[in-house]
């Protein structure tokens, strides 16, 4: 029996990576974190394919969501790239995938943590039935609506502390611990890449016995927003609620749904972005 194993790379939790700049298309230090972020990558296609996958499919999840360097990604993984996507970060994942892989994964808005945030930097916390979520959590959701446990998460110390509170069975690989919003005590490179490796290998070994995370019967998403002229404008989608000044609620079927009005209100609080500086930029 075939076996495909689904990677998600973020950028924010990779080792050696601490600063806004590294992470922003123009920042010096972007490069530098571009080339992290593949070889972090290419560790847990490494393990996938030593755990026994047949079939390995990266998923490059970070702003833009065309950072990694193509040509040294390990040739036998297939790449999906680009945006906007419907399921953003975790777009390509399907039922009868052996595990999801999480690489470069950080805490949520409001937590301690490296570069902490979720989705946006327009949001200023995501819940779901009232309990705050990480990228992580709501990914995982979606994962686990298809049938696909989340084998392995990589990222900072308090990222690995939510998932392993999150998910069943999964391995979490510590690369680095926070100091501080943009600064951390983290791991060689090399060290962490090897961690990752072994920690995904052994995870595909034995993903016969992961089980995905259990879906709500109920899902309600609530998002804060970092300003009311946001909340104002992502509140056109039909069904949405404004419960506060920069608050929006709506009750959704699935986590497809959820996932999808998550990315619905991030897309149309960047407009509210651009008109403010319409109105409040340089004259």
């Amino acid at each position: 029996m075939s076996k495909r194993v689904f990677v998600s790379v973020d950028m924010e939790g990779v080792a050696g990576v601490a600063s806004w700049d590294q992470t922003i298309r123009g920042g010096h230090g972007y490069p530098r974190a571009q080339e992290l972020m593949t070889e972090e990558a290419n560790a847990a296609i490494r393990g996938a394919f030593a755990g026994g996958a047949d079939e390995v499919l990266v998923n490059d999840s970070h702003g833009t969501m065309d950072n990694l360097l193509h040509e040294r990604l390990d040739q036998r993984a297939r790449l999906i790239f680009g945006a906007p996507r419907a399921s953003c970060m975790v777009q390509g994942v399907r039922a009868g995938d052996a595990l999801a892989v999480f690489v470069g994964y950080h805490a949520p808005a409001g937590e301690e943590g490296v570069l902490a945030h979720t989705f946006s930097a327009h949001f200023t916390e995501l819940r779901v039935n009232g309990a705050p979520m990480s990228e992580a959590e709501v990914n995982g959701l979606y994962c686990a609506s298809l049938g696909v446990p989340v084998g392995v998460l990589v990222g900072d110390d308090r990222i690995c502390g939510i998932a392993r509170k999150a998910f069943p069975g999964v391995t979490t690989v510590e690369v680095k611990r926070s100091e501080g919003f943009s600064a951390t005590d983290g791991l060689h490179p090399v060290v962490a890449r090897r961690r990752i490796e072994d920690a995904v290998a052994e995870a595909v070994a034995r993903s016969d016995e992961l089980e995905a995370a259990k879906v709500p019967d109920r899902l309600s998403l609530e998002i804060d927003f970092a300003m009311p002229v946001d909340a104002e404008i992502a509140a056109t989608v039909p069904g949405t609620r404004r419960i506060g000044g920069r608050t929006l609620q709506r009750d959704v079927d699935n986590a497809e749904e959820l996932l999808g009005l998550v990315m619905a209100w991030y897309y149309l609080a960047s407009v509210g972005v651009t008109q403010r500086a319409r109105l409040f930029g340089p004259r």
